[in-house]
């Protein structure tokens, strides 16, 4: 029986052991810093996801450290403003937002953040340890805007432009107009050369837009330091017209089918000749509203592509020979049957000259579009550079690839009466950052000038005398 009980205690002796070198050698929790990722600026969030067996911690602790200080963002102990949650079965997801009210000690230059965590191994009689950290830089010092360029004269439903410099010159910067951002690029891609931290900004107040939209300077830097910064500027009203479009079943019925036929969101529909005038009206609005709006959509999309350079020179040109049918900014109403059934905003110029007259590039630039576009039927968009673009709709053919380079004056295509059009005509557009403005300006030398060129040539005399 002696030689039973101390077997046995043996036993559990080297099994305690055992457990005990386990518990010693077992690995700590798993620790990943999400975010800050480089940089901390003047408001900051971190967050990090912490692994262990069921989600078990005995303590976490998160400090940033920086010239010798040790600031707490986040304890089990003392939770502070910090958030934890369940993020998966073994998993806790942790974030805590951080500036400088919170933190005032935090300056400008280097530090790191050190996470801490433990969890229970033995039945709780051991605790395994693991520590991650995590190098950055802090900026506390927002951008600085200077505004270089004189008299900005803004139209309602126009384009202005102004100089300014930005630093640090890596900073994304432009001017916000309302709820609208207007990229800034930098100046050398308009031949301003030398300054790294000088830009120019294409802005617009567009036509649906209040006149009393606010318009400044806006910067933010990596770490997510922002700067506004308000500058001259003065805004002059335009009455745009307001218009009664009667639409014939014969109009609706050229129309609507060879849309139909191109339009995946209406590729269950059949339509001949026992199809009513009601169907096919019901089917123009479906066109007239969501196709035009998801139309428009692609089209605004096309900016994320713009050169960062200028390549238009001079003002832009009106297509030969030609009309203008319909303004821009037109408030159009519908009426069919009798009846108003829609109203949509006409955003650019109708075009007339001849049937299957031929239209050329109103400026130089890159084609970035040269196909069919629903409502806008067969149509051609060139990037003139710097969120500049121009659109070429209704074509009955087209005579240029995408990402072919184009001169002004060069053909694109022939007008006609694709997409929604009633009859052979150009319906030409000026896209700033993707939203229209009228064209009428940059068809208009003396406003090229002053609005334009005198600014930039300003900027560069006074920055290179």
């Amino acid at each position: 029986m002696i030689r039973v009980l101390v077997g046995l205690t043996l036993v559990g002796a080297l099994a305690l052991g055992a457990g005990f070198y386990i518990a010693e050698n077992a690995s700590g929790p798993e620790i990943e810093i999400i975010q800050p990722s480089r940089l901390v600026g003047r408001s900051a969030v971190f967050e990090a996801l912490v692994t262990a067996p069921g989600g078990n911690l005995t303590s976490l602790d998160v400090i940033i450290e920086q010239d010798g200080q040790r600031l707490a963002l986040y304890s089990l102990d003392t939770p502070l403003e910090g958030e934890v949650r369940q993020d998966g079965p073994d998993r806790i997801r942790v974030t805590r937002r951080f500036d400088q009210a919170s933190h005032p000690e935090l300056v400008g230059g280097a530090a790191r953040i050190v996470v801490s965590a433990a969890r229970p191994v033995l039945f709780g009689l051991r605790e395994a340890t693991a520590t991650t950290e995590h190098h950055l830089e802090v900026r506390v010092v927002p951008p600085r805007l200077q505004v270089v360029s004189k008299f900005h004269y803004l139209n309602h439903g126009g384009s202005e432009m102004v100089v300014y410099r930005v630093t640090p010159p890596d900073a994304e910067s432009g001017v916000q107009v309302g709820d609208r951002f207007y990229r800034g690029y930098p100046a050398q891609g308009a031949g301003v050369d030398g300054h790294d931290t000088l830009r120019v900004a294409f802005f617009a107040l567009l036509y649906d837009q209040d006149l009393q939209t606010p318009v400044e300077l806006y910067a933010t830097d990596e770490a997510g330091n922002e700067a506004r910064k308000t500058f001259d500027h003065d805004i002059f009203p335009r009455l745009f017209r307001r218009s009664r479009i009667p639409l014939s079943d014969r109009f609706l019925r050229s129309v609507v089918p060879p849309i139909v036929e191109r339009a995946p969101e209406l590729a269950d529909e059949e339509l001949d000749a026992s199809t009513s005038p009601e169907e096919i009206a019901e089917l123009y609005l479906f066109i007239n509203r969501t196709l035009r709006q998801r139309n428009r959509e692609t089209i605004a999309a096309f900016a994320g592509g713009t050169s960062t350079n200028l390549q238009w020179d001079g003002p832009f040109v009106q297509l030969s020979n030609s009309q203008v049918e319909s303004g821009f900014a037109d408030h159009r109403t519908y009426v069919y049957d009798g009846n108003d059934i829609d109203q949509q905003v006409h955003l650019g110029f109708d075009l007339a000259s001849t049937a299957n007259a031929p239209v050329s590039a109103a400026n130089t630039g890159t084609v970035i579009h040269a196909d069919y576009l629903g409502i806008y039927g067969n149509c051609v968009i060139i990037d003139h550079g710097m969120g500049l673009q121009s659109l070429y709709a209704h074509l009955s053919a087209i005579d240029v690839t995408p990402w072919e380079k184009v001169a002004r004056g060069q053909p694109l295509g022939l007008s006609g009466q694709t997409g929604l059009a009633g009859g052979d005509h150009l319906h030409f557009a000026i896209l700033l950052q993707g939203h229209p403005v009228t064209p009428m300006e940059w068809w208009d030398p003396h406003w090229i000038e002053d609005r334009i060129e005198r600014k930039l040539r300003e900027a560069s005399e006074l920055l290179n005398p």
